[in-house]
Parts: C-alpha cells; structure tokens; sequence
C-alpha cells in the first residue's frame, strides 16, 4: 500500500480538495471511490486518449497511464467499460516515473455515446464522459443539415447532459436569422446560438454557459469550427485550426483525438469531427422530438404506425401544417436505427424479438390453417 507521504513524494495529489473540485469532483465520485481508496490508489481524471495510452490528472498534475490487465480483463471487449476522456478513474502511480495504472472507473454522471449507423457491429465509442453541457456546432454555410442536427440532438439528450445548438461560422451567412428559426424548429427546448469566431458575435453567450468545475463539450462534423471556438473562448491558440476548403465550404478536419482543455471558466472537451454518429438507444428520442411524440400521444393506439390507423393524431397534425412531414421521417428513421442498435447490443433483446416474430409466424400459420385447411 502506499501512503499519501510517499504518493506526494512521487508527484501524486491524493486530495479531495480544491484542485480535484476544479477539474470536475463531483461528491458522487467521492462515494464511489471509498472502495479504491483503502488500497492506496487516487483519483484521477482522463484529460486525454489516444490509441489506448491516456493522460491523467490528479489535480494538479498530468501523468500518462494505462489500464491494468484486470480491469482490461473484466471489460470484456466491451468500450464502454473502457475508459474515456472525462472519466473519473482509480489510478495508482508508476514506479520510477514510469507509466501510471488505471484500475477503475467511477460511475459515470453522463455520456455522449456514438455507434455506427450503418453497422452495428462494430459497437459503441464513448465520446467523453461526464459532461454537463453539450454543443453541438454546426455552421452557418453549405454544411448546415437540419436531420444531421436532429441526429446529433437525439444522441446529445441520450447522454444525460444539457445540449445546446451553436451555429458557427456566423460572419459567413446572410440568413443568420432564418438559419436560427430553422434550427430552433427542431430543437424544440433548447437554445441556439449564432457564433463567429472572426467578429465575436454569441460567443459571450456560449461563455456563460461555463463554470468553475463544470465540463462543456463539443460535438460535431468535420470542419464546422469546433476547435476554432474553444480558441477564441480561451484567448489564445490551444487546438490546432484550418480555414475553409474552396471547393466545397467545408472546413478542413484538424482535431485528431478527444482531449480534455482547462479554460480560465470551465473545463472544455474538443471532440474529432464525425462522418457517422448512430443512436445507443432510444433514450433521447423523446426529448429531440418532443413535438412528434406530444403529437402521438393523442393517437388511437399505442402503436399507431401513423400511415393508416383510424385516430391518428400525427397525421391530423401533419394535414394541418403544425408538423413538417420531413420532421416525422426523420424520428421514425432514428426510431427505427434505435432499434436496431438496442437488439444488436442486447442478446435478451435479439432473443426476445425472435420469440415475438416467432409467435407471429405461427399465429398467421393457423389462422391460415383455420381458414383453409391444413392442405391449402
């Protein structure tokens, strides 16, 4: 075991105090850790991941480190259980200033969890953990997508943090307003702001959403101007940026790995740009489409399909302008993916729909015997 002299002597911090509170101590973690603390590990936080190798901090300082053989062991395979950047872990100091042991991960207050739309089986990637506010950045030019945007608010409120739409690149558009409507149309709930990094325009608003303690992240797609905010809300270049390629109006894709910066008002983590981001669960489809569901609730059935089902309150609502038919699709689309990637993760799930379609099958088979005959 080792004591807190000797951690202290080895550049470890083993404190609840201040410096711990300002990188993101929550007492939720001090609970959690009562059980590591006993052998003589600390708390520390993954600043950093790139290629299984991390960066912690214990408060005031940096250390690498990696995962022990347990922990690996006992993950299964599985990322989830794996750390992350923002996790909050129990960490044991290397010997002679070689690399630091990551033996647990606390529970996590949140998540922004990514999967491959397309395929499922390559499974799940936790893009940073324990984060109390979500922007999502899209820019105002030829990138701007309303259903990317609904895609990136669904899997924002899965998380369990607080999304907030920011629309960059705001010195580049001559609708800055009409793009705010849009955007808010299908953000029912959630603010949006217009930013520019170039004239300053919003970026006060996005400040205030920063604190002492508290963890913002970025979300987006290649190029809409992520890394270019975090610069100018710290003042100074802490991410390396690119301009805009000519050809297409995108921006040129510069951030390589998920890192954890210290900003003087809050803590910021800056993510890569994404080509697929797919739905965990369902979890945060509610709340991203909070005007479909309001809408099915009025429906007849509770699994009204909303194409030919007497009663159907969404097709009312559709006939009379208050839903975008583009809207609907949208949601039964990211229904459909939830689905898809809940059966694919959860083999009670996979057993459990097979028994349904099974059921089915055979039900359909003796009406069709009932009705004509066994040699039809």
């Amino acid at each position: 075991m080792t004591g807190a002299a000797e951690l202290q002597a080895m550049g470890w911090h083993p404190s609840f105090a201040a410096e711990l509170q300002a990188i993101g101590w929550h007492p939720t973690f001090a609970a959690a850790f009562v059980a590591h603390e006993a052998s003589g590990r600390v708390p520390a936080r993954v600043i950093a991941e790139e290629r299984g190798q991390f960066l912690v901090h214990d408060g005031l300082a940096a250390h690498s480190a990696e995962v022990s053989g347990r922990l690996r062991y006992e993950s299964n395979g599985n990322p989830l259980a794996f750390p992350s950047v923002g996790d909050w872990v129990a960490a044991s100091p290397g010997r002679s200033g070689g690399r630091a042991t990551i033996h647990g991960l606390m529970p996590r207050r949140s998540a922004i969890v990514r999967r491959a739309p397309s395929n499922h089986a390559t499974g799940a990637q936790v893009l940073a953990a324990n984060v109390d506010i979500v922007f999502i950045v899209t820019s105002l030019n030829a990138e701007m997508n309303l259903r990317r945007l609904e895609r990136y608010l669904a899997v924002a409120w899965e998380s369990g943090a607080l999304p907030v739409v920011v629309l960059s690149k705001a010195d580049l558009d001559d609708d800055v307003a009409g793009h705010r409507v849009a955007a808010e149309a299908v953000a029912p709930g959630v603010d949006v702001v217009a930013v520019s990094a170039v004239t300053g325009e919003g970026l006060e608003i996005v400040r205030a959403n920063l604190a002492p303690g508290r963890t913002v992240a970025f979300i987006g797609s290649s190029g809409v101007g992520k890394s270019t905010l975090v610069n100018a809300l710290a003042g100074r270049e802490l991410l390396t940026t690119a301009g805009i390629r000519e050809d297409d109006a995108r921006g040129r894709h510069t951030t390589t790995r998920r890192q954890l910066v210290p900003l003087a008002e809050g803590l910021v983590i800056d993510t890569p740009g994404m080509r697929e981001l797919g739905l965990l669960d369902g979890d945060g489809l509610g709340s991203a489409f909070e005007d479909v569901e309001r809408a099915a609730s009025g429906c007849r059935f509770r699994d009204c399909g909303h194409e030919t089902e007497p009663g159907c309150a969404v097709r009312a609502v559709l006939a009379t302008g208050e839903l975008d038919p583009a809207r609907l699709r949208a949601y039964q689309k990211l229904e459909r993916e939830a689905r898809r990637a809940e059966l694919a993760g959860d083999a009670v799930a996979r057993k459990a729909e097979r028994r349904r379609w099974t059921s089915m099958v055979r039900g359909v088979e003796r009406q069709m015997q009932h009705k004509y005959g066994a040699e039809r």
